[in-house]
């Protein structure tokens, strides 16, 4: 009686292999160098190049014209994040399923940043800040992805690190490149559009990236499969909830800085006050993240420092509430950069140990990353009539405070890693 075949398994394809072999110090700096293009053309134009055009394009409406622009443009992130994931988790690419991703966002979101350039209309500006949107969340998709394809989780939170320090970084310096050694608008965005392609292409060019076999490619991803369940995977759905409020957090607070410095701090420049808050807290951030990630790797803790860094944070969130001084809102940026700097480096490390599969390791990423984006369409909702009508700025600046107390406390149900 002849026993039936049975074919074997494939073997595991080294693209979805669980890292093993600790990456070079080349592979992260060309790495954050990506991550740092792909910020400073998130922020940029955010910063300074759009309100700049859109006061030009209808000065009466400048304000609104912003909020829609800049809200239009989180939701097509909210959506273009996971679906650009979910096709590179299925690219079976010679180049690997990362790079082609990149590089093609890369382009993308220059063209975008070049489209909207030209527009002088406020529908126009916003049909070209969403093409750079999708372009530039499908290159964030690929650049956040080899971080658990490739990195071992010993040295996660030191890599996470770096790539955080320059999203910091690509806030301050796109904002003193367009300002400094440029001038104009249109000039602005043609220099941020090269620097998003220049800055990729170390990455894309000088290291490999595994390739998926095409017996390994997971199916082709529908609606639901950008749900994932809280209920099957409790820690996934605990880190995103922690991610999603500390980063609503940090939008309440940050979202009215301006104001604040007029209204409440009285500063005679406001905008430049905005400028020297923002490199108190890059500094802070830097010199806070890469000790954090040591500790974090050496010791195996994540849970712990996330929770530290939620409470330095919300110290810096009742320091505003509370005195409305230039020295005390000089005092409050380095210590919410400090905390912040904590953050980036630990909670990134942690969220890659708590992915639920390794085939769709950019998808869900991109799922999480939803906690990036949806804060910023919601915050403005929640800011506005706490500020009119729940105790102006220090009811504003206690809700961030409590807002980033409760993920401190909600990581802690974080299970599976320590």
């Amino acid at each position: 009686m002849s026993v039936p075949h049975v074919p074997p398994e494939p073997a595991p394809a080294a693209a979805l292999a669980e890292p093993a072999l600790r990456v070079r110090p080349l592979w992260t700096a060309a790495l954050s160098l990506g991550t740092l293009a792909v910020f400073m053309a998130f922020f940029t134009p955010i910063q300074i190049l759009l309100p700049d055009q859109l006061q030009q394009a209808d000065p009466a409406h400048k304000a609104a014209a912003l909020s829609w622009v800049t809200g239009a443009g989180a939701l097509v992130s909210m959506v273009a994040n996971p679906v650009a994931g979910a096709l590179s988790d299925r690219t079976t690419s010679r180049f690997g399923r990362r790079r082609p991703w990149i590089l093609g966002g890369a382009l993308l979101g220059a063209a975008g940043l070049l489209l909207t350039a030209g527009e002088h209309t406020v529908a126009g500006i916003l049909l070209g800040w969403c093409v750079a949107q999708a372009g530039l969340n499908g290159m964030f998709a690929g650049l956040t992805a080899p971080v658990a394809d490739q990195v071992p989780v010993t040295q996660r939170a030191v890599v996470s690190g770096w790539t955080g320090i320059c999203q910091s970084l690509g806030l301050v310096l796109g904002a003193l490149l367009v300002t400094e050694a440029v001038t104009g608008t249109t000039t602005g965005y043609a220099l941020t559009a090269v620097l998003t392609v220049a800055l990729a292409l170390p990455f894309v060019l000088a290291f490999p990236d595994p390739v998926l076999p095409r017996e390994h490619r997971p199916a082709r991803p529908r609606i639901g499969a950008f749900w994932v369940s809280p209920r099957r995977h409790p820690d996934f759905g605990w880190a995103w909830l922690t991610r999603f409020l500390i980063n609503l957090g940090n939008s309440i607070g940050t979202l009215y800085l301006l104001y604040y410095l007029t209204d409440a701090v009285h500063r005679p420049d406001p905008a430049a006050g905005v400028l020297v808050l923002t490199a108190v807290y890059t500094v802070a951030a830097l010199l806070t993240a890469i000790p954090s990630g040591v500790i974090s790797d050496r010791t195996g803790r994540r849970r712990t420092l996330v929770l530290v860094s939620c409470v330095v944070m919300a110290a810096a969130a009742l320091l505003l509430a509370t005195v409305h001084t230039w020295p005390a809102t000089v005092l409050a940026a380095a210590v919410l950069g400090a905390g912040f700097g904590v953050y980036l480096a630990v909670d990134q490390a942690l969220v890659t140990q708590v992915l639920p599969a390794a085939a769709d390791r950019a998808k869900d990423l991109g799922v999480i990353n939803i906690a990036n984006s949806a804060p910023q369409v919601l915050a403005p909702a929640l800011a506005a009539p706490v500020l009119a009508h729940g105790g102006g700025y220090f009811g504003l600046y206690t809700l961030a405070a409590l807002v980033t107390l409760a993920a401190g406390v909600l990581v802690r149900r974080v299970r599976s890693v320590a």
